[in-house]
């Protein structure tokens, strides 16, 4: 079946109708998510109703057959609003169905992917444990063979949309002997399959409306036909297409959050009056405004060229992965220093629950520690750099 992506006209109209979505709906309901446990339905139902869920599916598989660069496009417009948003459907278009799409057999990808591209689906991302988080390759839930099933057991911790998923890509170690990724296998496990169970929502410095949890693993039999492409032992390669995706999406998150702190921190200081004038007219103020401004179209830049050249690379990957985690350290630093700078021109109004970049400040702080803290992001560049100087 031949693969398409919407014109350019198309996209740019789809782009607007993105724009509208996030000024009058999104950012006006922003309040409703204090407190809240995960985004309400109806709201979730918009981001069904125009495709958000389905960016990263290609069309034959019933998505919207988005390009990486006009994925980060649209990202760079959703994230004006709160990232909750973004989080309702982020795992179902990264962790969930990449590692499907590109790793899984045709069966799974034709069971799985269309129902995640219409948003009937939500997908959660099974990685991190108790004791495995940034090192993979330690950790200790186990897949064992029985037959023509697998049975697991062991917890996954801090496990994004847990309580609201319908299916879940975990990670799970097939290989009892191995101690490192090598013996790491990747299976799709539905919901309500016997044994398995989810905690409490997890209480959080911010992203209310986004809930985390752990889940647990009590003797979940799995057919054998759910093992992400059939095989043993590529479980860490399955992740990692996932993860790439994502740490580049979460990048444009964090440009966008930026985005929306400038905004909301231009239009304080020229409201907001001292010594007989607006306080954009102090260069101390203006200075804090220039750099966030200036950091913001850098991150927006360095992730359009990263998706370009992700596009460009197909299945190649390999050589842009540095470039992915240089966006996602600079990008996530930057968004922590706009936002301190967003509160500091607030002034005191800054540290009031009910405002917005109070609420953002604690929201993006997640930014540098998810998808790989920016020292996990350090070490990948350097020894990337590193392995290039060797050759």
């Amino acid at each position: 079946m031949t693969e398409t992506t919407p014109s350019a006209a198309e996209f740019e109209a789809y782009l607007d109708s993105i724009r509208r979505l996030v000024a009058e709906r999104l950012i006006p309901a922003e309040p409703r998510l204090d407190g809240q446990e995960t985004l309400p339905e109806d709201l979730t139902q918009l981001l069904r109703d125009i495709g958000l869920f389905g960016i990263s599916i290609p069309t034959r598989y019933g998505g919207l057959g988005l390009t990486m660069e006009q994925q980060v496009r649209v990202m760079f417009e959703v994230t004006r609003a709160s990232g909750v948003f973004r989080a309702r459907f982020s795992t179902t278009i990264g962790l969930g169905s990449q590692p499907i799409l590109y790793n899984g057999t045709e069966a799974q990808r034709q069971e799985w992917l269309p129902r995640m591209a219409s948003g009937d689906v939500t997908a959660a991302f099974c990685l991190t444990e108790p004791e495995a988080g940034s090192d993979a390759g330690s950790l200790r839930t186990k897949a064992e063979r029985d037959g023509d099933h697998f049975v697991l057991n062991g917890t996954k911790r801090y496990i994004t949309n847990a309580r609201q998923a319908q299916v879940f890509v975990v990670m799970a170690r097939t290989d009892a002997a191995s101690k490192d990724a090598a013996g790491i296998s990747a299976f799709i496990v539905p919901a309500g399959t016997p044994g398995l169970t989810c905690g409490p929502a997890d209480k959080k410095m911010g992203q209310d409306g986004s809930a985390t949890s752990e889940v647990y693993f009590d003797n979940v039999r799995v057919p054998a036909a759910n093992l992400i492409g059939g095989r043993e032992g590529g479980g860490f390669k399955t992740a990692m297409r996932g993860i790439n995706h994502a740490r580049l999406h979460v990048a444009v998150t964090c440009v966008g959050q930026a985005q929306r702190l400038v905004e909301e921190a231009l239009s304080y200081t020229m409201q907001r009056r001292q010594f007989g004038q607006p306080l954009a007219e102090f260069q101390l103020v203006q200075a804090m405004l220039a750099d966030s401004r200036a950091e913001t179209l850098a991150g927006r830049s360095m992730i359009l060229e990263v998706a370009r050249a992700f596009d460009a690379a197909g299945e190649a990957q390999g050589p842009i992965i540095a470039d992915i985690a240089c966006c996602k350290l600079f990008c996530s630093e930057m968004v922590g220093r706009v936002a301190d700078r967003a509160v500091q021109v607030h002034g005191g109004m800054g540290y009031m629950r009910g405002v917005v970049v109070e609420q953002l400040f604690r929201d993006v702080r997640l930014l540098r520690i998810f998808e790989g803290a920016s020292q996990v992001q350090q070490v990948l560049i350097a020894r990337d750099m590193v392995r290039h100087a060797k050759a």
